[in-house]
């Protein structure tokens, strides 16, 4: 039995049994110590001590990100996420489980030693845990930069038996938390791949190798200039149409003319606009996600101008349903959402600060301004009974909540309109927020959901807000909303 390992505390029976574990272990460590590692004397004590605190996973992860593709921009924050929750694991139950003393550094070579050693207990591992972690939870969300940081993570965790702070079952210890506490994020916060939505019903489109007949409108206003560009080299023959918001529409018409296809890029509004022209012309829609919010690009399957490129080049496209209103003077399709109540007063508190302090930071503002307003609520007919409404939500589709995650769709034709209704009463903030953590097929006296295919609301006061896909009409008297099944086809990549 190793001298360095304290078992007072463990029965005699247990002690025993411990031996020849605790006893291979240390002749592991000082064969390991023992051994020549040709090229490490340099790197792996320098690369040891850079994980120090986290410091080279942080640095990884700002490099991940500034490749700017969302996917990268994901797995380095899920990497982060997974280095937290192992750093807290390891620091509050692991070192204060085991009681390990670190290993004899008589048998290490002095140029392999880090110049200040570790005072905390040995097992398990917190570098080789937080290697494991952040390696881990980067593979789950992009297997390609997993690849690039696996070598790294290996490294940082042996580098800890070859300096002589840790023995092997530490850093093994070490490493199996890490990747636990990665799964373990997954499971709170899905990955992408796991809410991607099905490839079903594929559609025919026309492949455009070179983008020859692919016309594209672009919102300058959006701040997409970068994936234009990346458009362009990837689709040469695409022609591309820059403009500004008041020309969107104007522009997409004259488009739809000479293309055929039409692709869009910008935000949820601009996308809105796209897909209302490309059904009146019976035309399949390339969506590049230009915008801040990009709802439907990401529901569909499309993150980036590649993979929509991708998807041109070969024909890939399936079809979606569309959400369509009627009011007596107004009618629109959505994308995305439709919604009566206090939301439209949110999407113009959004619009208002957008320019001023960006897209995120405006949606909690608005959220706030309004949910502290004093107002009343809206007055409706919804299911033949009269009643005042806080927010009646009509999805393009059923959002469902996985985990921490916000609700996403998973399936873009599933023909059904997903209905959440939030009733007038008292404490209006305290009311939606509940309604929007019950999630689908919910019912209590301050909410409800149901899914249906077909609602017709009445009774409304004239001039009433109305928002969908982040824009914002006026309506009045009675509002039909219905389904059109499978009606427009979109380009996206196909596994």
């Amino acid at each position: 039995m190793s001298p360095d390992v304290d078992l007072t505390a463990v029965p005699t029976t247990g002690r025993r049994a411990l031996q020849v574990p605790l006893a291979l272990d240390a002749r592991l460590f000082e064969a390991a110590a023992g051994r020549h590692w040709p090229g490490a004397e340099r790197v792996l004590p320098l690369l040891s001590r850079s994980a120090n605190h986290g410091v080279l996973w942080f640095a990884t992860a700002a490099v991940i990100a500034a490749s700017r593709t969302p996917r990268a921009r994901r797995a380095a924050l899920r990497g982060i996420a997974s280095l937290s929750l192992a750093s807290v694991t390891i620091n509050t139950l692991g070192k204060r489980s085991v009681r390990r003393a670190r290993p004899p550094l008589d048998p290490v070579p002095h140029v392999r030693r880090l110049g200040r050693q570790p005072i905390t207990t040995s097992f398990p591992s917190g570098h080789a845990a937080s290697a494991a972690a952040f390696a881990t939870g980067v593979a789950l969300e992009s297997p390609a930069w997993g690849a690039v940081v696996a070598p790294v993570a290996f490294s940082v965790a042996m580098s800890r038996v070859y300096t002589g702070v840790h023995f092997p079952s530490d850093v093994l210890a070490g490493a199996a938390l890490g990747a636990g506490a990665a799964f373990a994020v997954r499971g709170l916060v899905p990955t992408r791949a796991q809410v991607a939505p099905p490839a079903r019903p594929r559609a025919g489109a026309p492949a455009l190798s070179e983008g020859e007949g692919l016309v594209v409108v672009a919102n300058r206003a959006s701040g997409g200039s970068e994936g234009v560009r990346v458009l362009r080299e990837a689709l040469p023959e695409a022609e591309v149409v820059e403009c500004e918001p008041p020309d969107v529409r104007a522009e997409l018409e004259r488009a739809a003319v000479r293309a055929r296809a039409l692709g869009v890029c910008g935000g949820d509004g601009t996308v809105n606009a796209a897909a209302a022209v490309a059904l009146r012309h019976g035309l399949p829609l390339a969506v590049l996600p230009g915008g801040t919010l990009n709802h439907f690009a990401h529901d569909l399957g499309v993150e980036d101008e590649r993979e929509a490129a991708r998807a041109v080049r070969r024909g890939e496209a399936v079809r979606v349903d569309v959400g369509r209103f009627e009011a007596a003077d107004r009618e629109g399709v959505f994308l995305n959402t439709l919604a009566l109540g206090v939301y439209p007063e949110l999407v113009r508190e959004r619009e208002r600060w957008s320019s001023r302090i960006g897209g995120w930071p405006a949606g909690v503002l608005g959220a706030w301004r309004v949910l502290r307003a004093d107002r009343h609520p809206l007055e409706a007919d919804l299911g033949g009974r009269r009643g005042p409404l806080w927010l009646l939500f009509v999805g393009n589709g059923v959002y469902h909540r996985m985990g921490l995650a916000p609700g996403r769709r998973t399936d873009l034709a599933d023909g059904r309109l997903d209905v959440r209704v939030v009733h007038g009463g008292r404490r209006p903030a305290l009311r939606l927020l509940a309604a929007a953590a019950a999630g689908p097929l919910t019912r209590s006296r301050a909410h409800a959901a149901e899914q249906v295919t077909r609602l017709r609301l009445t009774g409304l006061a004239p001039g009433t807000p109305l928002a969908y896909d982040g824009e914002v009409a006026e309506v009045g008297g009675e509002v039909l909303v219905e389904k059109l099944p499978e009606a427009l086809t979109v380009y996206r990549p196909l596994p």
